[in-house]
């Protein structure tokens, strides 16, 4: 059987550490980047994007989907003369909110298509993905949806997903500032006393007891000692407006690397969302862009042409 000349990916939003859940805790969002990725048999590579980072994202080889692709093929033996990406986009780009992660999953699963698997093999592909990341957090939440545990095993990348509680819901809260992970990185001490430690360990097992069975719990459960004191000075809008958002008893974290709030919420109504949702918006004012978000639970998808 022929292999397939093209693919479309759809790979949501994702929000990793979830306050004291550092490299390890992920949550798919219901917000999505789609790409197409077409073989063709000449010219050149090319990019034609829609949405966010039009202005932006490389038009050509270097674009992380398209280079992340053609090295993933290679790895399997597959040589493609050319290849067309058309991509629509609705994830805020370096903003913590899994762009560059989604880019990555959705590479590596086309990969998997182009190269004839049948269905995505997704452990494999959160591996995969990960060891182009450095960390599987937002890795493993895109690829498997819903509320994700990851950790690293040997020499490989491993992850689990559970489901949230009915009721569950987020908003993000988007500035205009963009962040770049690996630059807030560098603002993390080497080492953080043990007490902060043992706080860490005990909100990051709170937060999952809280989205899984127990959503009164998150205002509690949101809470970090490791990473979020550390990247203050790098986003101190967002976290002020963290602060703010606790302060009146929400349960909210800094989004991944920043700069983007994420807010968790237990809403079974509507009268509560809306309440909810307009406190959450007085909050942030005009600096912040209020998203509404369901939580995904498919993850990644891909269907072959």
């Amino acid at each position: 059987m022929s292999r397939p000349v093209a693919v479309t990916v759809r790979v949501p939003a994702t929000s990793a550490n979830l306050g004291a859940g550092f490299d390890t805790l992920g949550l798919a969002l219901d917000l999505y980047d789609t790409v197409t990725i077409r073989i063709a048999q000449r010219g050149a590579d090319s990019v034609t994007i829609r949405g966010e980072g039009a202005d932006t994202l490389a038009r050509d080889g270097s674009h992380l989907i398209i280079s992340t692709l053609r090295r993933g093929l290679a790895a399997r033996g597959v040589d493609v003369p050319a290849l067309r990406l058309s991509a629509r986009n609705r994830i805020p780009q370096a903003r913590g909110l899994g762009s560059s992660a989604a880019a990555v999953v959705a590479a590596m699963a086309a990969v998997q298509v182009l190269a004839g698997s049948r269905r995505l093999e997704r452990a494999a592909l959160i591996d995969a993905a990960a060891r182009v990341e450095g960390h599987a957090d937002n890795v493993a939440a895109c690829v498997l949806g819903g509320l994700t545990v990851a950790w690293e095993q040997g020499d490989g990348f491993r992850a689990t997903s559970l489901r949230c509680a009915r009721g569950v819901a987020a908003i993000a809260l988007v500035p205009q500032a963009r962040s770049a992970t690996a630059r807030t990185r560098k603002l993390l001490p080497a080492h953080v006393p043990h007490a902060d430690a043992a706080f860490t360990a005990a909100h990051s097992a709170l937060t999952v007891a809280a989205l899984t069975r127990a959503p009164e719990l998150l205002p509690d459960a949101l809470d970090d000692r490791i990473h979020e004191p550390y990247r203050r000075r790098a986003m101190r809008s967002s976290c002020d407006l963290v602060d703010r958002l606790r302060d009146a008893g929400l349960a909210a974290a800094i989004s991944g690397g920043g700069s983007s709030v994420l807010v968790l919420h237990d809403s079974t109504s509507q009268s509560s969302r809306t309440a909810i949702h307009r406190e959450v918006s007085r909050l942030a004012g005009d600096e912040f862009r209020v998203l509404p978000l369901a939580i995904n639970t498919s993850g990644v998808t891909a269907t072959a042409h």
